[in-house]
C-alpha cells in the first residue's frame, strides 16, 4: 500500500471517529492539533484503523508513535 493510499485511508478514518468531515492530517498532526484526541478517542482511532486496514497492533506500538507521520509508516510497513 503506498503512502498517499495510507494518508487518503486514513484521513476518512480519523474524519469519521472525531466527527470532523474537514479534519486534515499532515505527517507532523499530534494529539495537540485535533480537537478532541484524548485517551478514549485514541482507542477507538487505533480501533478504527485496526478495522479499516486489517492489522493489528501491540500496546508497545501505539505507545511510541509521536504523530500521524509514523501512524502512517506503521500502517504502511503492516498493510
Amino acid at each position: 500500500m503506498e503512502k498517499a493510499e495510507v494518508y487518503s485511508k486514513l484521513t476518512g478514518v480519523f474524519r469519521d471517529v472525531f466527527d470532523e468531515d474537514d479534519l486534515a492530517l499532515s505527517p507532523q498532526t499530534t494529539t495537540d492539533d485535533v480537537d478532541g484526541w484524548d485517551s478514549l478517542s485514541h482507542i477507538r482511532l487505533v480501533l478504527a484503523v485496526s478495522k479499516a486496514f486489517g492489522v493489528k497492533f501491540s500496546a508497545s506500538e501505539i505507545g511510541s508513535l509521536k504523530n500521524v507521520g509514523e501512524f502512517a509508516d506503521l500502517i504502511e510497513k503492516k498493510a
